[in-house]
């Protein structure tokens, strides 16, 4: 009974260990004090692996331990203070639509009376911003676009109404979905 505890305990202490097949990105880390994390930029999905049935790690970890056979991205601790932080970022394309919105709302935003707080000035910030991504890069993060989409929502009423802004809102929900 003490060699099983004595086995199970060092087990616990190391974290398993961690078998992976094919990782094209992402952040592992195991044992003792373990972090892992990824704060990539993903702009492509990695190819597509030959047909057929997943295969099996040749060296299946402890007890404790995590086995994958694919990782394209994020994180994996395991051990005894593990921490895995996956704050990867994929920008999404920023379609031909959305820039017509866009420009279309950033001309009726001058015509609009202005008061303190109405937060017109944070939508063209956001505005601004994506447009000047999306010519550089032809994508948007997703940060930009879930804070632009709440701005033309109801944080900014005055701007809101304008149909311009709910075009703006439809595209962006297209795109999160």
């Amino acid at each position: 009974m003490t060699e099983e505890k004595d086995r199970r305990g060092k087990a616990a202490e190391s974290g398993g260990g961690i078998a992976i097949n094919r990782m094209t990105g992402g952040a592992v880390a195991s044992g003792r004090g373990a972090r892992a994390e990824d704060r990539s930029e993903r702009t492509a999905r990695p190819a597509a692996r030959e047909g057929g049935p997943a295969s099996v790690p040749q060296h299946v970890p402890a007890e404790g331990g995590i086995a994958v056979d694919e990782l394209h991205g994020g994180a994996l601790a395991a051990g005894e203070r593990a921490t895995a932080v996956d704050a990867a970022r994929a920008p999404l394309p920023v379609s031909p639509e959305l820039l017509a919105a866009i420009g279309r709302l950033r001309g009726q935003l001058p015509l609009l009376v202005r008061t303190d707080d109405d937060g017109i000035d944070d939508v063209e910030g956001e505005l601004a911003g994506l447009e000047e991504e999306a010519a550089r890069t032809g994508r948007t993060d997703r940060g930009r676009l879930e804070r632009l989409r709440s701005l033309l929502s109801g944080g900014a009423p005055v701007v809101a109404g304008l149909a311009s802004a709910l075009e703006i809102v439809h595209a962006i929900s297209q795109l999160l979905a």
